[in-house]
């Protein structure tokens, strides 16, 4: 696993959250545009991940500034935690634990996918 694009991504968005946190937001913009270039796969800095996520295939996965994804959850290719729209609230999804999001599907808004649960496209 250590040669995966979603391995590579994940751990670039964690150092990119690390400096976001710590103020450096224009640095954390760049690791994440780099991040988008290299694998595909765009998380904003300020989302919160749980431990134990796989990016399966990752290409084309998109995840919100103010999304949570929950530990042990499977995200596959082609998915999107996108935002409802409006600036400045919490406008992405919330994904429990144990979470199944199946290749293509796109959660928009504020809502909650509880924990155990399996989404497809």
């Amino acid at each position: 696993f250590l040669y995966f694009k979603g391995f590579h991504a994940l751990q670039t968005y964690r150092v990119a959250n690390v400096l976001w946190k710590a103020g450096k937001q224009i640095l954390a913009h760049y690791l994440q545009s780099q991040m988008s270039q290299t694998f595909q796969i765009d998380i904003h800095p300020n989302a919160t991940l749980g431990s134990g996520i796989m990016l399966d295939h990752g290409t084309g996965i998109v995840i919100g500034e103010t999304a949570r994804v929950g530990n042990n959850c499977s995200i596959l290719h082609h998915v999107t935690l996108g935002g409802s729209g409006k600036r400045g609230i919490d406008r992405h999804p919330k994904v429990g634990e144990g979470v199944l999001l199946g290749a293509g599907a796109s959660v928009l808004g504020n809502v909650r996918i509880g924990d155990g649960c399996q989404v497809g496209a």
